[in-house]
């Protein structure tokens, strides 16, 4: 007689009990300050590297950021001129808010100290920036335009970003920095016009997806405005799909996908 498989109560594929997080809600930490920074370096590490994949370096410009999580006026970044491509988490630079290298050896781009070291003052939410001079990002900074809700995926970025307007040439002072981190706001990206775009996130993971996002959402506007006349979605129903996929969980789990990818491909990037 064949066996009797009786269904559970609550189906697998729902979760039982729906809980709505904030987008900047706290990240789960690891179980010691040690495993945390670790983890973080890691992810840093790895986001460099597939920001070389997905063709976002360019020259010497471009930096990503995570704090350290115990002393939190202190910031990992990459050193200039290494290549995002050959990035290990034994190349990353500590550096402190003065902009002196604590751990590792350097030089530091002063570009990504003027900007992230405001930016970190300036939102202490924040863990991590990234930033590049990335193709479609400088294309549609160039407009001087936020983004239109003209896909599911620009929606992520719904209200949720915001136009710096005021370029005044390479970033060497961190009033610079300030006055980018105080037009991001709460908010987790701004289109820097002239220059390009930067995300900011509670996790390294969400602001590295966040960026290969809006660098997708910027190619898309620019191909529809070439097309002809883009059909954008209607405010309400942007700002109900934004509540949807605009938080860091799809965000942490679209990075890690990507992460384990090329972990087992490029494994001594964690040394």
């Amino acid at each position: 007689m064949s066996a009797v498989l009786k269904s559970p109560d609550v189906s697998p594929f729902v979760n039982p009990k729906p809980h709505r997080k904030d987008w900047f809600d706290e990240v789960p930490a690891r179980p010691s300050v040690e495993a945390e920074r670790r983890h973080r370096r890691e992810q840093l590490a790895v986001a460099f590297r597939l920001f070389a994949q997905f063709g976002l370096a360019h020259g010497l410009a471009g930096h990503i950021t995570a704090r350290d999580p115990a002393w939190s006026d202190h910031f990992w970044v990459n050193p200039l001129g290494v290549h995002f491509s050959q990035i290990k988490v034994s190349d990353l630079l500590l550096v402190n808010s003065d902009g002196e290298i604590v751990v590792g050896e350097g030089p530091l781009n002063r570009a990504a100290f003027a900007i992230h070291a405001a930016l970190h003052e300036t939102r202490p939410d924040i863990v991590a920036a990234a930033h590049t001079h990335s193709t479609y990002g400088k294309a549609w900074s160039a407009l001087g335009r936020t983004l239109d809700p003209l896909s599911q995926d620009a929606c992520v970025f719904y209200e949720d970003h915001a136009l710096f307007d005021d370029y005044t040439g390479v970033v060497l002072e961190t009033d610079e920095g300030f006055r980018i981190g105080r037009v991001l706001g709460p908010r987790k990206a701004v289109i820097l016009k002239n220059h390009g775009i930067l995300t900011a996130g509670p996790s390294v993971a969400a602001a590295a997806w966040w960026y290969i996002a809006l660098e997708n959402v910027c190619l898309t506007l620019v191909l529809a405005e070439a097309a002809g006349t883009p059909q954008p979605i209607r405010p309400e129903i942007a700002k109900l799909t934004h509540s949807q996929i605009g938080g860091p969980g799809g965000a942490n789990f679209a990075f890690k996908a990507l992460f384990d990818i090329l972990v087992r491909q490029q494994p001594e990037v964690l040394q």
